[in-house]
């Protein structure tokens, strides 16, 4: 078993670093570029437009938080369950990882791909609304197989992304965040991981085998509470050092372009691990580009695509610009973090690849309890992915199998939270890492190709709500 599994493991990091190469970083950021560029710095330029029509909404219009559909959700239920699948280890443990493994300039990079990637957030959602459709049942279906396949009109791509979704469920929306909690509670509470893997696969078959409905109505209880709780807590940490906060930005700009050779490599492996890393954990914190949260956007009760593309725009910005935002400040400036300790070298050979524990000892350095505090955040962060994760790959499985298919899929689903429980956490989040690259490219082609739709939707919509004379596009 042990040699099977090495095997496994060498071929997924062949697999990971092609994946993960220059050309699939430039990709991704290149395509937010391009969405960027072509609306001319939209969420800059119309900040206040996208957060009117998001988060400001739902304080003066009722009909944002809540729907009347049967078989839709609200605007706002619709982010929460984005938010579930995205707000995940990723903001805790990858972070950490990033900053482990890059130094503070992978930050840098994870901000970038984030600013860039709430562009091709937008395009995406925007997308996904235009083309979605209804099945037997009545339930809005859609994600980026359907804008493939309605909108490329290219059949085998669609059923390309979404095996790899549904696989991809079983990673990054699975493993990595079942492992994540259990060597949390273990390291902190002295669980026994298998026991962790149990409990919460038992949580989570009682929300999804009843459906978006009640996947819903628990994440818009569960996303916002877990998120502002952290954020306070981040928040504690940093107001404590505050002295430390210049410092934490300089390393992050600084270490971002410091040309620094590994162990008398190549002069520059500085800059590329800390764009591979930053780049790829913000991708794996906030999904811009895999297509994955489109899904559940799909289901919301929304008429206009824009108005959904702003949602997906939000959606970044919370996460990644917010919420890792946060976790990387916490540990810069808790002084746990030590450079010459952490910084990765050409074997790849990083302490504490999970990233938690440096979480964990930043928020112990102020906070009583803090390792505890952490690992509790990673349980909620973790298990509200579990939910999301598990609807992105209920439709893929739906659109590769029909209805018939989902029940299997759940069980396996549930059946495999209690697996990752006690699998490597190594091998878990470079199978996560792998697989979401293989899911972004049929995303990344499709919104390339289909770039003029979502350009003529934003168009249109300007024309028919902002009073200017002048065009904007």
């Amino acid at each position: 078993m042990e040699h099977f599994i090495s095997n496994i493991d060498s071929i997924n990091q062949i697999l990971n670093n092609f994946i993960w190469g220059p050309i699939m970083l430039a990709f991704f950021l290149g395509i937010g570029l391009m969405f960027t560029l072509r609306t001319k710095f939209f969420q800059l330029t119309h900040y206040k437009m996208w957060l009117g029509n998001t988060i400001l909404a739902c304080l003066s219009k009722k009909g944002v938080r809540k729907t009347k559909e049967k078989h839709s959700i609200s605007q706002f239920q619709s982010l929460c369950t984005a938010l579930a699948g995205t707000i995940g280890t990723g903001n805790i443990a990858g972070v950490a990882t990033a900053i482990a493994a890059g130094g503070p300039g992978a930050i840098f990079w994870m901000w970038l791909s984030a600013f860039f990637g709430m562009m091709t957030n937008f395009a995406e959602k925007s997308l996904g609304i235009k083309y979605r459709y209804k099945n037997d049942k009545g339930f809005w279906i859609g994600g980026a197989m359907v804008y493939i396949e309605k909108g490329l009109g290219v059949k085998w791509l669609a059923v390309l992304f979404s095996v790899f979704c549904a696989f991809a469920s079983f990673g990054i929306g699975n493993m990595a965040q079942i492992q994540s909690i259990s060597s949390s509670l273990h390291n902190s509470f002295q669980i026994p991981p298998l026991l962790t893997g149990v409990v919460v696969a038992s949580c989570v078959a009682m929300v999804i085998m009843g459906g978006i409905k009640r996947i819903s109505s628990v994440t818009e209880k569960f996303v916002p509470f877990m998120a502002l709780l952290y954020i306070a807590g981040g928040l504690v940490v940093i107001l404590a050092n505050i002295e430390a906060v210049p410092a934490a930005f300089a390393s992050i700009f600084g270490e971002a372009f410091r040309f620094k050779a590994a162990g008398g490599g190549i002069a520059g492996y500085g800059i590329a691990v800390a764009m591979k890393k930053g780049i790829s954990r913000g991708v794996f914190s906030n999904e811009a580009g895999l297509g994955s949260s489109v899904m559940v956007h799909s289901a919301s009760d929304v008429k206009e695509p824009v108005i959904q593309g702003m949602w997906g725009m939000f959606e970044v910005f919370a996460d990644t610009l917010v919420v890792c935002t946060i976790t990387a400040l916490t540990i810069l400036t808790s002084g746990i973090y030590d450079m010459n300790t952490y910084i990765s070298n050409t074997a790849g050979n990083i302490p504490n690849l999970d990233g938690a524990p440096l979480t964990a000892e930043s928020f112990a350095s102020v906070i009583p309890y803090g390792s505890q505090f952490v690992a509790l955040s990673i349980l909620f962060f973790a298990f509200s992915t579990l939910l999301g994760w598990s609807y992105y790959g209920e439709r893929a499985v739906e659109y590769l199998f029909g209805l018939k298919a989902i029940v299997p899929y759940k069980i396996c689903y549930v059946f495999v939270i209690v697996i990752g429980s006690v699998s490597s956490v190594r091998l878990a989040w470079e199978i996560s890492d792998t697989l979401n690259g293989f899911m972004a490219i049929p995303n990344l082609i499709a919104l390339t190709l289909l770039s003029g739709e979502v350009m003529q939707m934003l168009k249109d919509y300007l024309a028919r709500y902002v009073t200017k004379k002048r065009s904007f596009l």
